[in-house]
């Protein structure tokens, strides 16, 4: 089983999500939106682990999310609190003394996050004296705004430095619109995500807002709309931690399935299809949802949530967690799934030197959910080279305003220089690691990747005394369960 994750949001997009994130999962495990359970929450038969991200108090009637809430300018801080008044632990919401924001930039984000660090942990170490068996953190954050971003790499850095044994996951989202110091913001941030932590599940707000109309059976998508997308994949990809059976009930065993080396850990979601507690706002009828249909309607290219892609993009390593509330599988669905995925792996462009598996969870819907049983939701999550087109769109644009030295006014006058060093050399160093990483992915395509290592390195030495299975910057990851490659799929 896995320990307590502990979430930290920071920034606007970062505690959006964050508030429809907790509210889904709220109303997952039976908890009222101040925090406070029904009367009948003891005597329920029950299937969950809320403690995963909620503490108890001493009646067991009451959680209070495992959260740290950061803003830097206190407009949606404010309004979350207001909305779910009780909820959230007061002392876990840290919002800087002026009020004044990070302005988009990321400069002033990291410089505010330098100035407030020592307070931000000390709220990270009294939350973490409330867990038992940590396993890790999740940073929800955008990486184009200024809070989120440079607070957000700040927040990278330190927990990966202090506490470098426990995982650190990102739910990060990319937008290549709006603000005009985007491109640098992104590449500045992007360094911390590809250095500092252990995966990063990535979203790309064009492919949110052009997805949310169909699937919410809405016009016209709002933040908020694109946001619920988000927290659906949180909810999903959590299901198996929160509601677990004999596998995959613990982030690491997640990442160490979806990652095959410590450099490729981008990792792209698609859900399907959205009911009325996951995402659907209309609750409009679904006449239809088998295993065997998700399965084949999550490789739609419509449903990804950050780039389309293209035939030629290699895919890495895919996990599909498939939700609904039927009993164990028999002989019938069995084979029904087996077909659905060999199906699947037919349509699926794997590099050539990983095995063709497609990783198969079975989660449970919440005893909560008013959705019929017979309808079946999915969740793919998938490493792939299709994460290039977007992360080359970003240099692009990084370099067009760079070669012309656009708007770097903002940043040379900055006090970062004084602080923390040249600042046209950090953005050097980040934007060739950002190359250094796609080179990378450029590279996964091909047999001779894996080719040429250091088999000599004794990998057990690496496992420290916790049995924790991933480390932070560059370290070697142990892979799930070894699976023959000439096993078309694996259901565990």
């Amino acid at each position: 089983m896995g320990g307590e994750i502990l979430t930290l949001q920071a920034g606007q997009c970062g505690n959006q999500v964050g508030e429809q994130f907790w509210s889904q999962i709220c109303s997952e495990h039976g908890i009222n939106s101040d925090g406070t359970t029904d009367e009948s929450y003891l005597s329920r038969p029950r299937n969950d682990r809320p403690d995963i991200f909620f503490q108890r108090n001493a009646s067991n009637k009451s959680f209070t999310p495992r959260a740290i809430l950061i803003d830097l300018e206190p407009k949606v801080i404010g309004k979350i609190a207001e909305r779910y008044d009780g909820l959230f632990n007061p002392k876990n919401i840290f919002m800087a003394s002026d009020g004044g924001g990070a302005a988009n930039r990321w400069a002033d984000g990291y410089l505010h996050g330098k100035k407030n660090l020592e307070t931000v942990l000390d709220i990270i170490d009294r939350e973490l004296d409330g867990c038992d068996n940590l396993e890790g953190f999740q940073l929800l954050h955008s990486i184009g705004g200024g809070t989120g971003s440079g607070f957000g790499s700040l927040l990278l850095e330190t927990l990966s430095d202090r506490y470098s044994k426990k995982l650190i996951q990102t739910y990060s989202v990319f937008d290549r619109s709006g603000i005009v110091v985007n491109p640098y913001n992104s590449i500045l941030t992007l360094k911390r995500l590809i250095q500092n932590s252990d995966a990063n599940v990535v979203f790309n707000n064009n492919s949110l807002l052009s997805i949310a109309p169909e699937n919410q059976q809405i016009d016209g998508p709002s933040f908020d709309n694109i946001n619920k997308l988000i927290s659906t994949v949180m909810s999903a990809s959590t299901n198996t931690l929160r509601f677990p059976s004999y596998s995959y009930n613990s982030l690491t065993s997640i990442i160490s399935t979806l990652i095959p080396t410590p450099d490729l850990h981008f990792i792209t979601a698609s859900y399907t299809p959205y009911t009325l507690d996951y995402g659907n706002y209309t609750g409009k009828d679904i006449r239809r949802s088998t295993s065997y249909d998700v399965i084949l309607e999550l490789l739609d290219k419509k449903s990804n949530m950050f780039c389309t892609g293209q035939k030629e993009d290699k895919v890495l390593a895919m996990m599909d967690v498939i939700i609904g509330s039927k009993a164990p599988m028999d002989n019938k669905h069995n084979a029904s799934i087996q077909k659905a995925l060999i199906k699947a792996r037919s349509r699926i462009n794997f590099a050539p030197w990983t095995p063709s598996t497609i990783h198969l969870a079975m989660g449970q819907r919440s005893s909560f959910s008013t959705v019929p049983k017979d309808i079946v939701s999915g969740l793919m999550l998938s490493n792939s080279t299709s994460v290039l087109h977007v992360l080359r769109g970003i240099t692009n644009d990084y370099d067009r305003l760079r070669k012309k030295s656009a708007f770097m006014n903002t940043y040379l006058k900055s006090d970062y220089d004084q602080e923390c060093g040249d600042i046209m050399q950090e953005f050097q160093e980040c934007r060739e690691i950002v190359e250094a990483l796609m080179g990378e992915y450029r590279a996964s395509e091909t047999l001779a990747y894996m080719e040429g290592g250091d088999d000599d390195e004794d990998e057990d030495d690496d496992e420290d005394q916790d049995g924790e299975n991933m480390s932070h910057g560059g370290d070697e990851v142990l892979m799930s369960d070894v699976h023959d490659p000439d096993h078309d799929v694996v259901m565990e």
